[in-house]
This record gives C-alpha cells, structure tokens and sequence, in this order.
C-alpha cells in the first residue's frame, strides 16, 4: 500500500515529511501556475479537512483542473506550497482502462501485498461490480468503466480522492446513480475529497463546501447548509444555486426567457 505521510510538494517537486494539523489533509499555500504570459492559478490559498467534501466550480479554462493536477502532484510547474496527503487517489472523466487487462487487473495496478487482488475484489462488489472482474473493460458501459476506476481509486484507501468531472460524459439517470454511490463510498472510507465539475447541481447535492474559481483566485468559498436529502426544490437549495450562478457569471433571467422576439 502506499505511505500515508503527509507530502509538500512545491515549485522543485521535492516530496519531504512535514507536520500539519491532524484534521488538515491539503493545505495550499501562495499557488501559482503560469503558462508563458498567462497566470491561470494567481496565489491560491486552500486547506481542505479530514473526511470533507469539496466541489470546485469555474469557467471553462478558469484553471480547475490546473489545481486538481497540482494537488495530485502532476504539475511540477507550480509555484508555492502545497502539502497534502501521500495516500491520494484520481479519478478523470475518461476512466483510463487498460484494455488489454482484466477489470480486477485494472483496478489492483500497480498494488503489491498477496491480498491486493482480495483487496480488488472487495471493492468491486462495493461498486456493483462484483461479477465484472474477469471482463474486458470494453465490455463495460460507460457507468460501469466509470465504477470501475472509482474502484481502482478507493482500492488504494486515499486520504485524498480528487475527481476531475468524473460523470461529465455519462447520461443524466446514470450520473444520479453514481452520485448516490460517491456518496455511500465517502461514508464507508471517509477521504477528504475534491471534485471539479461544471455542474452547479452536482456541486450541492454532494459536497460540504463549494469554491468558485475565477480569473485565477478563488472568488466564492461558501458552505452548504441544506438539510439531508438534498433536494432541488428546496427554497435553500435554489437560494444557493442562484447565488453560485451569478458568480459563474451566469444570467438566469435571460437563460430562462425563451420568448421570441416581438415582430
């Protein structure tokens, strides 16, 4: 299994023990990322605790996924400092499955001990997919190789799980039957977790907290105070959603005036 010692990655890419507060998984400090000219990450200041549910709103290109890939430490072009968890775990919008390994061979990867595929098999029948082990994950549909990868995430036991719009291409009853296991998955092994959507609804039914990214900073932070079960209908829950709206820049007045214009 992997080492679970906190790591600090920073602009030399250098992995080192550090101390951090025992509820404290990812603390982000003073994060740049500059692509030539452009700053797409301006000195981002983050933390996300143990066991809690983070949904990352933005434009497209407003530098999402930049950030993700910077707490997963696949940017090494990041300036500041960044200390998260080495027990940590991504899940993309393409599942990313060998095709020409099983799905247990997918989703024990690169896992040693002589129980990893025991491990495996457990986490399969937690996803529904108890009886896919020995298929090809072109057999697979959409929702199922999207199971699968979460698998092969959790599997791991992260102490971080980032996800970068992991139901973006899946159907609309599909993406409701993930959210619901996401969220009995989060329960039973309690990783603090980042998810990058563009989806607002997505972002309140499932997380504690919501950030807006924009222009490069961080322009909304704001908690998610509905009451269980989350419903859209909820005078707090359209409350809420209108007010992440307008800060994504988004007119719900004139999104929802569908009349023609008078002749």
């Amino acid at each position: 299994m992997l080492d679970h010692e906190p790591e600090v990655l920073d602009a030399l890419d250098q992995p080192r023990p550090t101390v951090v507060d025992d509820r404290t998984v990812v603390r982000a400090t003073s994060v740049t990322r500059r692509f030539g000219d452009r700053v797409v990450l301006d000195d981002i200041d983050l933390e996300i605790r143990k066991g809690e549910f983070v949904a990352l709103l933005g434009r497209s290109g407003s530098g999402k996924s930049t950030l993700l890939r910077a707490l997963a430490g696949l940017d090494t072009g990041v300036e500041g400092r960044i200390t998260v968890p080495a027990a940590r775990s991504v899940v993309f919008q393409d599942p990313r499955l060998l095709p020409w390994s099983t799905v247990l061979d997918n989703v024990v990867l690169g896992l040693k001990g002589a129980d990893a595929r025991d491990q495996g098999r457990e986490v399969l029948d937690e996803v529904g997919l108890g009886g896919h082990g020995d298929a090809w994950p072109k057999t697979l549909s959409g929702g199922e190789a999207q199971r699968a990868a979460l698998a092969r995430a959790l599997v791991r036991q992260p102490e971080l799980l980032l996800l970068d719009e992991p139901f973006g291409a899946l159907d609309a009853l599909t993406r409701i039957r993930m959210h619901v296991l996401l969220q009995r998955l989060c329960a039973r092994y309690t990783p603090a977790v980042l998810l990058v959507t563009h989806d607002v609804d997505e972002a309140l039914l499932l997380a504690d907290r919501v950030l807006v990214l924009t222009d490069g900073g961080i322009s909304l932070d704001v908690p998610v105070e509905i009451a269980t079960p989350r419903l859209r209908g909820d005078q707090a829950f359209i409350s809420l959603r209108s007010r992440l709206l307008a800060e994504l820049g988004v007119d719900e007045v004139a999104e929802g005036d569908h009349r023609k214009d008078d002749q």
